[in-house]
């Protein structure tokens, strides 16, 4: 049997457009027709000739007279010629399937009418309608191949109805019972050689394309997944850009200024140039450390040594950067009796890494864009659902030491972190020319209890 057209061919004909234009046959596809026409005929042919051996030597029928038309008489060859006739036409089925269905159900009303006395080997002319049938069911989309189906229906019956009437010879009493029977027999036919070929081929069509279409989830599927998996690793891409940008930007930013500062008072102030190189030592063992920490974090076999920052270390990052600029370390806390909470206390690991992070740029940057000036590092601990730190510095004393970059990744750092943990970020210009930087970190929620407990307020 032949294959069916692919059916990404198909959805323009079903949706009652024009038919595509058809290709050229290939020499396989034209293979394939033969053998299908050729199959077909030899089916039938051997079905004419084995029916009356097979008949006569059956015991239920023996004793009982059948009137099957000698091999090589007329009605034997006509009918012979018919079914080679249907299987002729069918080698068309593959340029004009809903022509060859009614050609091929066409034929044995012919055959029907030059040799009626053929009538008990008449049954065979179906076959080759039911091939056809299947043909054309898998190249027509069902909204076009209707009408077709229905002539080939009204063929098989009237080609019954045919027989019986040339056999009857005219009008006597017992003809129009006769026509009955034989129009229900090929209403039967008809059911045998075009409705149930049909039902089985529209089940194998749907249940490819239900294979079809759970291949294109399938696909989909996958494509979903290799999508995630890229997205993923984008994020993760970008954290590791983040970090890495902010250990190189705050370190070697901070050594290259104190690098400049050692050179002017390496002669003028010994004392304080060696203070200096000690300075650019503990710069250096610390940017190695934050490597290695980061470098640990990537491997499964090398955990990392050190614990993720918090809001409590910016009092120790102010500290580290007040020998290469001016900055001052306003800390705001609550006053409650008992004793005052810890600071960040409420805020997540994941916003306080933030919020360290973002105060280790703005000092950075303040120290290569305005060198000199003041800066003001300031956490606001006081509200009980949010976290405020701000970063001021005033406008640039000196002009700054050669070129700096300004691909402001910095800021889009900064941003990033803001967005990943759900807090608000204000950067910006100040009205005396300096550079403000403000994050806003919310607390997370508590159980009541514990609030009660660490309140001793509440619990009065």
């Amino acid at each position: 049997m032949a294959p069916a057209e692919p059916l990404a061919q198909r959805p323009q004909a079903e949706a009652g457009g024009a038919a595509p234009a058809r290709r050229p046959a290939t020499a396989r596809e034209r293979r394939t027709d033969v053998l299908v026409a050729l199959g077909t005929a030899v089916v039938a042919l051997g079905l004419l000739l084995a029916l009356p051996p097979l008949d006569a030597a059956d015991p239920d029928t023996i004793g009982e007279t059948v009137s099957y038309p000698a091999v090589g008489s007329a009605p034997w060859t006509v009918l012979t010629l018919g079914l080679l006739a249907q299987a002729a036409a069918l080698l068309a089925a593959r340029r004009a399937p809903r022509a060859t269905l009614v050609v091929v159900a066409g034929i044995p009303v012919l055959v029907a009418v030059l040799a009626p006395q053929a009538f008990e080997l008449f049954g065979l002319t179906p076959f080759a309608v039911a091939v056809a049938v299947v043909l054309a069911a898998l190249r027509v989309p069902l909204a076009r191949l209707w009408p077709a189906l229905t002539a080939a229906a009204v063929l098989v019956v009237v080609a019954g109805a045919a027989i019986w009437a040339v056999l009857a010879g005219g009008f006597r009493a017992d003809f129009t019972q006769g026509l009955t029977t034989s129009i229900g027999q090929g209403v039967l036919q008809a059911v045998g050689a075009v409705g149930l070929p049909l039902l089985v081929t529209l089940v194998v069509l749907s249940r490819r394309e239900v294979r079809v279409a759970r291949t294109a989830e399938a696909t989909a599927v996958d494509r979903e997944q290799d999508a995630l998996i890229d997205a993923a690793v984008s994020r993760e891409r970008a954290a590791m850009a983040r970090e890495l940008h902010d250990i190189a930007a705050h370190h070697l930013s901070g050594i290259a200024l104190m690098s400049a500062v050692i050179d002017r008072q390496i002669d003028s102030d010994p004392e304080r140039a060696h203070e200096g190189v000690r300075q650019v030592r503990e710069q250096s063992t610390a940017v190695l450390e934050d490597l290695r920490r980061l470098v640990g974090l990537l491997r499964d076999d090398s955990p990392a040594e050190r614990a993720v920052e918090t809001v409590a270390g910016v009092v120790d990052l102010v500290e580290r950067a007040r020998f290469r600029s001016d900055v001052r370390l306003d800390v705001l806390a609550a006053d409650r009796a008992g004793g005052g909470r810890p600071l960040g206390d409420g805020v997540g690991p994941l916003a306080q890494l933030a919020a360290y992070r973002t105060v280790q740029e703005a000092l950075a940057n303040a120290a290569l864009h305005a060198p000199g000036a003041p800066c003001t590092v300031t956490i606001d601990d006081r509200a009980s659902d949010h976290l405020l730190v701000r970063i001021e510095n005033g406008p640039a004393a000196v002009p700054a030491q050669g070129s700096t970059p300004a691909g402001g990744n910095g800021l889009r750092g900064m941003r990033e972190r803001a967005e990943l943990v759900g807090a608000g970020l204000q950067v910006g210009p100040t009205d005396d020319g300096g550079w403000l930087v403000a994050l806003t970190l919310g607390r997370e929620a508590r159980p009541e209890s514990d609030t009660t407990a660490a309140d001793p307020e509440v619990a009065r």
